[in-house]
């Protein structure tokens, strides 16, 4: 368990890293981060401070024991990528050039895939990167902080459901009923098997587009059935559940293109499996990609609080190691 840096930055002018200014951040406005090598520039949300109940009550229809008992949550501001992160936007950290050479602040490349992991649904011009390890995608968090000096994460679980509800304290996120689902997600009865080009769908309140279905997307936390027991004694949107062993799954939320419409409740939570990997057929499997892990992506976060840059370096040490 553990609690994500937060030391305070001014976030009201431009960062600058390696002498060129990427994108401002006025805290309470979205903003768009660009740089060279991503042709498609990431759009971030803000998210305000707020406190929320987190998880779903014994009576919630579709409910699972891991979803509670619910705990009140106090949520610190931050800015949520408007859409999972595309393959346009993730390509250039699979095949960045400038970070192959050995040299001290490199970050490793992601291996290439034995086969096409998007198995035929779509990859440029707006579909949703895929078929990642946590490990893949915490890596791209660390290349984003290297490019742009900027730190990027995954959002924990507590984050991820708080933006996802967007003040609602139903089942589904505010103005969603398990009849209009159809018009904010695609899941089981719509998607044709497949995942679609993000924004195609209604977002939610916080204007926040696929939150639910269409892919999962990584959370910060290893898989824990306890894991509202774990928040109660740590209520804040920074904790998460550090990886305990090197058995430890991280969590997905949001449901995905394959799911029903009751997995896409926000509280429900999906623990990744072993048989999201079960036809890689290197030995040992791939820590960079899922053959079977084809409905899971990211979305990305940034704290309004930043870390230092020595605290950026030791979390990102501690997430995926010197490399």
């Amino acid at each position: 368990m553990n609690f994500l840096p937060r030391t305070a930055i001014s976030l009201l002018a431009f960062s600058v890293f390696g002498g060129q200014a990427f994108g401002q951040a006025e805290q309470g406005k979205p903003y768009e981060q660009d740089f060279p090598e991503i042709p498609v520039k990431i759009r971030m949300v803000p998210i305000p401070a707020g406190e929320f109940l987190m998880g779903s009550p014994v009576s919630e229809k579709g409910r699972h024991p891991d979803e509670g008992p619910q705990v009140k949550v106090k949520v610190d501001p931050f800015w949520m990528s408007e859409t999972e992160i595309t393959h346009d936007q993730f390509f250039p950290f699979r095949f960045d050039e400038k970070d192959a050479a050995p040299k001290p602040d490199a970050v490793s490349r992601p291996t290439a895939q034995y086969i096409d992991l998007t198995w035929g649904m779509g990859k440029e011009g707006g579909f949703p990167a895929n078929s990642m390890q946590p490990y893949t995608a915490l890596t791209y968090c660390k290349w984003l902080w290297k490019k742009t000096g900027i730190f990027y994460r995954l959002p924990t679980e507590a984050e991820w459901e708080y933006a996802c509800r967007a003040g609602s304290k139903a089942a589904y996120p505010a103005g969603v009923t398990a009849a209009t689902i159809g018009q904010y997600a695609w899941y089981e009865s719509n998607s044709k098997e497949a995942y679609h080009k993000v924004k195609q769908k209604k977002p939610n309140a916080f204007g926040l587009y696929d939150m639910l279905g269409n892919v999962a997307e990584w959370t910060m936390d290893m898989y824990d059935p306890q894991y509202f027991q774990k928040l109660s004694a740590h209520p804040e949107s920074g904790f998460f559940v550090e990886r305990s062993s090197l058995r430890a799954y991280h969590t997905a939320r949001g449901g995905s293109f394959k799911s029903k419409s009751d997995e896409l409740r926000s509280a429900d939570r999906l623990p990744q499996v072993e048989d999201w990997n079960q036809r890689d057929p290197q030995m040992p499997r791939s820590k960079w990609w899922m053959t079977d892990g084809d409905a899971v992506g990211i979305r990305l976060v940034r704290p309004v609080k930043q870390p230092t840059k020595e605290e950026a370096e030791a979390f990102f040490e501690k997430m995926v190691g010197k490399q």
